[in-house]
């Protein structure tokens, strides 16, 4: 998931270690409608959480989900996985059949929803191969940006990427800022060696190591809940809104 939002003017730096509590929600499977829209229902609900939200999902049935400027038509030629969702924040197709993925939001008031967009991409995967090394998976980050149009995320590695030690692409993520928050979306294929929970103690052990941030187990409440149903039933599981370019 290459792609990332237009950058602000700012780029502020983190607070001193042990001034944050982030939440952390673990809503494991979902089908496939059901992730997108609750990505964006935690979006539209930052500024009311008011704290920055990790959470940890994965997917019930096998599927890929495309950036949401990217045509269907294109999206639809790089994988043979259905159903083929449209992301809420850009970039380009990828594959959900074994992936670990996890999504950030930040409100406004934020210090991360400050940084410009390439030093957020930065940031969160330099992040991601810090909590890899963790789980005893030797990584780097790729220096150069890649050129052309979005394709198969997977494929080829944009800059600040993570690619195993070996060359290949393990880690992509894509962003999108707006009034309400900052969302990030982003997608880890499994490396050899740990499982998924190793990694996603590692990357939260990470956090709290690096930037001092003490994390609180959270479950969204019946307004998000509602509003990711709605977004699931009227916008993410429809033909129209998937093809709509």
């Amino acid at each position: 998931m290459p792609a990332v939002s237009p950058p602000v003017s700012e780029s502020p730096t983190a607070p001193a270690a042990g001034a944050e509590t982030w939440l952390v929600w673990r809503s494991g499977p979902g089908e496939p409608a059901w992730n997108m829209a609750a990505d964006q229902a935690l979006l539209e609900a930052a500024p009311r959480i008011g704290r920055p939200v990790l959470r940890f999902y994965a997917w019930s049935v096998p599927a890929a989900t495309f950036g949401y400027a990217q045509r269907y038509a294109d999206a639809e030629r790089l994988t043979p996985l259905r159903p083929l969702i449209r992301r809420p924040t850009g970039g380009g197709v990828v594959p959900h059949n074994a992936d670990w993925t996890y999504t950030l939001a930040f409100p406004p008031a934020h210090w991360w929803y400050g940084l410009r967009a390439r030093e957020s991409y930065r940031r969160l995967h330099a992040w991601v191969q810090a909590a890899l090394a963790r789980a005893g998976v030797s990584t780097r980050l790729a220096a150069e940006p890649a050129r052309g149009a979005p394709a198969h995320c997977f494929q080829r590695a944009e800059q600040f990427d993570v690619l195993l030690a070996g060359g290949g692409k393990v880690a992509g993520a894509a962003q999108r800022r707006t009034r309400t928050g900052l969302l990030i979306q982003g997608s880890v294929q499994p490396p050899p060696g740990p499982a998924r929970p190793t990694w996603e103690t590692a990357l939260c052990e990470q956090a709290a190591v690096q930037w001092g941030i003490v994390w609180q187990p959270w479950t969204p409440d019946a307004e998000l809940l509602a509003q990711a149903e709605r977004l699931a039933l009227t916008r993410y599981s429809l033909d129209a809104f998937n093809r709509r370019r």
